[in-house]
């Protein structure tokens, strides 16, 4: 027969193809192998996406954060309510209805028992004025209502009432000096707002005797280009002694640490089962050619090309690396994506609560990572079956 080379590999690997089915056994093993590792891969990575989401890709660019100069964190920073008057000259802040669209605000970290153990955890809550949810853009009342200034009423996070015990919307909480009752509860697109609790400004510095003084100064600018402008006018000042950061950075800074090292963890792990996994696939792949060494000789036989022989061995490990990849990367996304946890942040030594995110990108990290290792399990097979010689195979006819 005179095949065309392309022929042969099409006809070959046609075939090998066809006949998975038969050896279902030994392909499951290595599908649900591989399976596996993507799942647990991407499992992890989907906690370091979400843990970056929550801190920093939810924030707008156009939040401006002012701190003490040389401040790290929210906690060592601080300003006078004089310092706060002349930040708020500035042009470049936005304007709302009510004003420009400037939040000085005050920070503390709170015990809230978590629901899950009845361990106790900190979580910030934080003194605002009803302005901050226009500073920001992404804060709405999802449930209830906003506080009432100058009351002892607070708001919580979505993602603090779902982990934390006594946040309910109705619910009492003590507090510094004062008992403060849940009105509402706040959403912020999986945002660090949702980890947090707010009440108002007055109120919680009364509770906590810090007098008019705040830690924080957030201000929405009227574009995302007037940033440095902003920050120049700012440090420049000599009545001033403060460091400006966009929010974005701010949180993307905090977050580094934390999600360098999940990263690592999940790929560490992935290495170590991946080898497991592509021992599977070996195992499979020289089954399937031992299976298949009366086929492979009647191809030679025929004039077959050894490469045509290699390519399908080949085609059939990939394949087999697709369905795991692709079936462990839906595991991942049924079982992880949206997955509601709360972590330390170490710079503000306080609770954050974020969702797993399974993102296109690691299922397409997750679904190569599979084809490589069908890649690498299906090599040494290939080749046995590409060098087997010809009355060799003929033996087993």
């Amino acid at each position: 027969m005179n095949f065309t080379w392309f022929s042969q590999v099409a006809a070959v690997t046609g075939v090998s193809l066809r006949e998975l089915p038969s050896r279902w056994v030994s392909s499951a093993v290595a599908v649900f192998g591989i399976a596996g590792v993507v799942m647990v891969m991407v499992g992890i990575l989907s906690m370091a996406a979400g843990f970056r989401a929550a801190l920093s890709e939810t924030s707008d660019p156009r939040v401006a954060m002012v701190l003490r100069a040389s401040s790290t964190s929210e906690l060592d920073s601080g300003f006078s309510r004089e310092d706060t008057l002349v930040i708020a000259e500035s042009e470049l802040i936005a304007r709302g209805e009510d004003g420009s669209l400037i939040s000085s605000e005050l920070y503390v970290v709170v015990d809230v028992a978590r629901k899950s153990t009845g361990t106790s955890s900190n979580v910030p809550l934080r003194g605002v004025k009803p302005v901050a949810m226009d500073v920001r853009g992404n804060v709405r009342i999802a449930e209830g209502r906003m506080f009432s200034p100058g009351l002892n009423e607070i708001v919580v996070g979505s993602g603090a009432r779902n982990l934390f015990a006594g946040l309910d919307v109705g619910s009492t909480v003590t507090w510094g000096t004062n008992t403060w009752t849940v009105v509402g509860i706040i959403e912020a697109g999986g945002g660090v707002p949702e980890s947090e609790i707010w009440a108002d400004l007055h109120s919680l510095q009364s509770a906590y005797r810090r007098g008019s003084s705040v830690q924080t100064v957030r201000a929405r600018l009227a574009s995302e280009d007037d940033f440095q402008s902003f920050k120049d006018s700012l440090t420049g000042d000599p009545r001033l002694n403060v460091s400006v950061i966009r929010e974005r950075d701010f949180y993307a800074d905090q977050s580094r640490l934390i999600n360098g090292l999940i990263t690592g963890v999940g790929y560490f792990v992935a290495v170590l089962m991946g080898l497991g996994a592509i021992f599977g696939a070996v195992n499979t792949m020289y089954t399937a050619v031992a299976s298949r060494m009366r086929e492979i000789a009647t191809w030679r036989a025929l004039g077959f090309k050894s490469s045509a022989v290699f390519i399908s061995v080949m085609t059939e490990a990939l394949t087999l690396g697709l369905i795991g990849g692709l079936v462990g990367a839906l595991i991942a996304y049924v079982v992880f994506n949206g997955f509601q946890v709360a972590t330390m942040n170490w710079t503000s030594f306080s609770q954050l609560t974020f969702a797993f995110a399974v993102t296109p990108g690691l299922i397409k990290s997750g679904v190569l990572y599979a084809l490589l290792m069908g890649l690498i399990g299906g090599l040494l097979p290939g080749l046995r079956a590409a060098r087997l010689p010809i009355t060799v195979a003929l033996r087993e006819l």
